[in-house]
C-alpha cells in the first residue's frame, strides 16, 4: 500500500507514545509518515524508530519558528531523520501585509534549505483558495511571488468549493505530494463555514477521483484524517481499509 500518513491523524497516540504510533501505523500498511511535531524526541531516536518499523519520511509539518530559532540545528535534525521536504503547515493569510510577511520568509529560507537538499513547501487550508480581506487568493499570490512547492490538501480545496482535480492540474508543476483526506462541509446559523473530518470514504470529498488524478500526475499521497473517531489509530485503520479496496 504505497501511501503515507500525516501523524497529526494519530496525535492522541504520538503525544503519549511516539514509538507505539509508528509501530501501529506500519502494521496498518502505511509506508511513510509525515510528522507534525516530535514531542521532544531526538532526531537519532526518531530515525531509530523509523528504521525499526520500516518507515520513511515523506515530509514534515514544521513552522518557520524552528528555522528562525536555530537554522543549522533544524537542518541537522531534518537531515538525520531523512527528511527532504520542509512543509510549512500554515501562515497568516488574512491581508496583503500578512501575505508579504510570509513571502519574505519563503524567499529567505527556500534557497537556504535548497543548499542542503531540502525543499521548502506550503500546505493549504480552505482559506488559501478564498479571497482574504484584501480580495487576494493566498496560494496564487505565493505562486507568483515565490519559488516554493505546494503540498495540496485536497479536502481543504474541496471545502473552499473548488475542484481538487482542477487545482492539482493547475499546480502540477510545483506539487510533489498531497494530502488525501475526507470530511464534510457545512454552515452554522451565522452562515459561517464549518468542517468535520472523516475517515476516507465517510465524507463528501471526491477521494477516489483524487487518487486517480494523483496517480496520473505521479504524486506522493499522504493520508490525513483528523476526527479521532473513536481513536486516531482506529480512524486511520478505516482509511487503510478504504485504500486497500479502492486505492
Amino acid at each position: 500500500m504505497n501511501y503515507g500518513l500525516q501523524l497529526f491523524s494519530v496525535r492522541d497516540t504520538t503525544e503519549k507514545d511516539y514509538e507505539k504510533a509508528l509501530c501501529e501505523v506500519s502494521k496498518l500498511g502505511y509506508e511513510f509518515v509525515e510528522p507534525a511535531g516530535f514531542y521532544g524526541h531526538s532526531a537519532e531516536q526518531i530515525k531509530e524508530w523509523l528504521d525499526k518499523y520500516n518507515l520513511k519520511i515523506s515530509g514534515t509539518h514544521t513552522g518557520f519558528g524552528d528555522l528562525e530559532a536555530d537554522f543549522e540545528a533544524t537542518v541537522k535534525y531534518h537531515k538525520t531523520i531523512g527528511n527532504t521536504r520542509f512543509i510549512v503547515p500554515g501562515v497568516d493569510t488574512s491581508t496583503k501585509a500578512a501575505l508579504d510577511v510570509a513571502v519574505e520568509k519563503f524567499n529567505k529560507f527556500q534557497p537556504m534549505l535548497a543548499e542542503h537538499g531540502i525543499s521548502l513547501q506550503y500546505h493549504n487550508h480552505h482559506r488559501e483558495f478564498l479571497p482574504n480581506l484584501d480580495g487576494m487568493y493566498p496560494d496564487y499570490y505565493f505562486w507568483d511571488k515565490t519559488n516554493i512547492k505546494f503540498e495540496i490538501d485536497t479536502f481543504w480545496v474541496y471545502a473552499a468549493d473548488c475542484n481538487p482535480l482542477a487545482v492539482l492540474e493547475e499546480f502540477k508543476e510545483r506539487v510533489e505530494c498531497i494530502h488525501l483526506k475526507d470530511g464534510i462541509k457545512m454552515f452554522d446559523e451565522d452562515a459561517k463555514r464549518k468542517f468535520q473530518g472523516r475517515a476516507l470514504g465517510e465524507g463528501g470529498a471526491p477521494v477516489k477521483d483524487v487518487i486517480a488524478k494523483a496517480k496520473e500526475l505521479g504524486l506522493v499521497m499522504v493520508v490525513e484524517s483528523e476526527g479521532l473517531n473513536p481513536t486516531g489509530l482506529e480512524e486511520v485503520g478505516r482509511c487503510a481499509d478504504f485504500l486497500k479496496k479502492n486505492g
